[in-house]
């Protein structure tokens, strides 16, 4: 069994009578005792280290107790003092409590304090104890915080870091669908082509979004759709949408349901340029409201509606992804059948909705 290490009491008092005492006395209780008989000498000597409490009187020729003290607790890391005096006046108590001693007690010259004094000590070096410890627990939490933070902001630049260089790539790729599409003779395989490039570049707008923003979890849903819009009037032939709008309120949205939202909105205004205008350019409107956490997206076009005949080309792709893109949203899609001509309105949460538990079974 391990023993516990034996405390050392410096005891700083000019009555060499009193100090013999004082050593007797709590050699008995298992302390071992130092003794200094100025306030110079005592400093001195906890400066060296090594002393656990302190016992320091009051009246000292040189320095008295109250500066003697004083000069403790300046010393980084001192021990805890009890304060010894023969006065009776409890004002030098009060003086030396909040000057920093931690308990306080009358002496006597016959040393029937030394058993006080034992008391007094005790309950120092425990003090001292929980109060160090309460220190280094502070002390670990707040290290563990600054290694948190420290790990945090590492992880916010790798993570800026992989979003720039993965938007980066998905432009390149784009790029090359829109140069191979160009390049195509085929009409079937140039609008496969631009079709793809679209898909491309709204995943690749989410990434360039979060590279720039300051918060990597979420996305301004409303940038993000002006910023795809504008991909989109750039990558049109001629003025094909030329007028294409938005009209979006600030949401913001994290970036798994952004992607889904930017990829519905690249197939349902492509489609619209395809199919609504067969004459040339129209208006296309893309409008975002909210209300609380229930978001509606429109897409809508003044053009032939219903009466649209199908491209035979057709492979039916476009609604399929739509399709796919909206059960990841939880979304509801619906045609306005009062717009003359075609209004297809999302419904869906800005948040994703917490996972429900099945119910338990009766013998579960």
């Amino acid at each position: 069994m391990k023993s516990t290490p034996t405390p050392t009491l410096l005891y700083i008092d000019d009555d060499f009578g009193l100090a013999r005492l004082v050593q007797k006395g709590l050699a008995r209780q298992g302390f071992h005792i130092e003794h200094c008989d100025n306030g110079e000498a005592g400093v001195a000597r906890i400066r060296e280290g090594g002393i656990d409490v302190v016992a320091l009187d009051q009246y000292m020729p040189g320095l008295d107790g109250l500066e003697t003290l004083e000069k403790i607790q300046a010393i980084i890391g001192a021990p805890p003092v009890v304060f010894v005096t023969a006065s009776q006046d409890s004002k030098i108590a009060v003086t030396a409590l909040k000057a920093g001693a931690i308990d306080y007690l009358v002496k006597d010259t016959q040393g029937d304090f030394v058993p006080l004094l034992h008391v007094a000590a005790t309950s120092a070096l425990k003090q001292a104890m929980i109060s160090k410890a309460r220190d280094d627990a502070e002390a670990e939490v707040h290290a563990s915080r600054d290694r948190y933070a420290a790990l945090a902001a590492e992880r916010e630049v790798l993570l800026r870091e992989v979003n720039h260089r993965v938007g980066n790539s998905l432009q390149i790729i784009a790029s090359l669908l829109h140069l191979q599409a160009n390049s195509s003779s085929d009409e079937h395989v140039k609008t496969a082509l631009t079709n793809a490039m679209g898909r491309v570049a709204a995943v690749a707008q989410v990434h360039r979004r979060l590279y720039t923003s300051h918060d990597l979890k979420s996305v301004l849903l409303n940038q993000y759709l002006e910023a795809l819009l504008e991909d989109l009037r750039r990558s049109a032939e001629g003025n094909r949408m030329s007028r294409l709008t938005l009209k979006a309120t600030t949401v913001e949205i994290d970036p798994d349901r952004a992607v889904a939202i930017g990829i519905i909105v690249n197939e349902l205004v492509m489609n619209a340029v395809k199919y609504a205008y067969p004459d040339g350019a129209g208006p296309i409107h893309v409008v975002l409201t909210a209300d609380g956490d229930a978001l509606e997206l429109s897409i809508t076009d003044d053009g032939v509606g219903l009466n649209v005949k199908v491209d035979p080309r057709s492979t039916g792709m476009g609604q399929r992804i739509v399709n796919a893109m909206a059960n990841k949203l939880e979304a509801t899609v619906t045609r306005d059948p009062e717009h003359s001509g075609t209004r297809i309105v999302l419904r869906f949460c800005a948040v994703t909705k917490p996972a429900v538990a099945p119910p338990m079974s009766a013998t579960g």
